[in-house]
């Protein structure tokens, strides 16, 4: 009986310890909208390298996902698409920091049905265009440099009554995509790209009309202690994902 009971709680260390090291190669991501087609690329580069290690990723609104964290959401790693966001919850002791820039985005005037030399603010505030989509400003930072923008512009007043808000960038970029507005202020980043082929008319708005849209990320207290989320976080930094987030016009810190 006694070498049984050994084998039984050999095979049970083992089992345990298997269990411990699943969990650790587990790796839960919150992430800003506009990384979508970016992010999605830097994971599969990524799990070349590391094919055990399981990434899971929720991509949303970068306020929504400060509000989650701050509630105490089990994500490892928080991309956001501002940076003030994850250095709010270093300040409140929440992450352990630091918080790591990892690009700038672009903001952009994209129509399906407006030709790009049409393309511009007079063209938004005319009865032309009945509807423009944005990301709600309130928790989205696109959203946010949108509304800078087109106050910039002048054309504020002109463009509000006519807006359609995205829960995040995507959802804005969606709207611009189905018709259901002629244009929209939305992410580069998500309507170019190897494995998102420009669609539509594109003309870049001016970073000189909105607060840049610094984007970083930031490992939680259990990503921290996560070995499989802290070589994600090395890998996001490496040439090879700096060359994907530029491919998908990032510009790069």
């Amino acid at each position: 009986m006694g070498m049984v009971w050994i084998r039984v709680i050999g095979a049970w260390v083992v089992f345990l310890a298997a269990v411990g090291v699943a969990r650790a190669e587990r790796v839960l991501i919150a992430a800003a909208a506009d990384l979508k087609w970016a992010m999605d690329e830097v994971i599969a580069s990524h799990r070349q390298a590391h094919p055990a290690d399981a990434i899971a990723v929720t991509y949303g609104s970068s306020g929504k996902f400060l509000t989650q964290v701050r509630q105490g959401a089990p994500f490892d790693l928080y991309f956001s698409a501002d940076t003030a966001y994850p250095e709010a919850l270093v300040r409140e002791g929440l992450v352990p920091g630091p918080v790591q820039r990892y690009a700038r985005g672009r903001l952009v005037l994209w129509s399906q049905s407006v030709p790009a030399a049409a393309l511009n603010w007079q063209t938004l505030a005319s009865p032309a265009v009945r509807r423009v989509a944005i990301a709600n400003p309130v928790h989205a930072p696109y959203g946010q440099r949108a509304r800078e923008a087109l106050m910039a512009a002048g054309v504020w007043a002109q463009v509000e009554p006519k807006l359609v808000l995205g829960e995040n960038i995507a959802q804005a970029a969606q709207f611009v995509q189905t018709g259901n507005a002629e244009a929209g202020l939305v992410a580069l980043s998500l309507v170019s790209g190897p494995r998102r082929p420009q669609q539509g008319h594109v003309v870049l708005v001016p970073q000189a009309l909105h607060s840049p849209l610094d984007q970083g990320f930031v490992l939680t207290r259990k990503g921290a202690a996560n070995p499989a989320a802290r070589r994600f976080a090395e890998y996001v930094q490496s040439p090879a994902a700096r060359a994907i987030l530029a491919s998908y016009g990032f510009e790069l810190p």
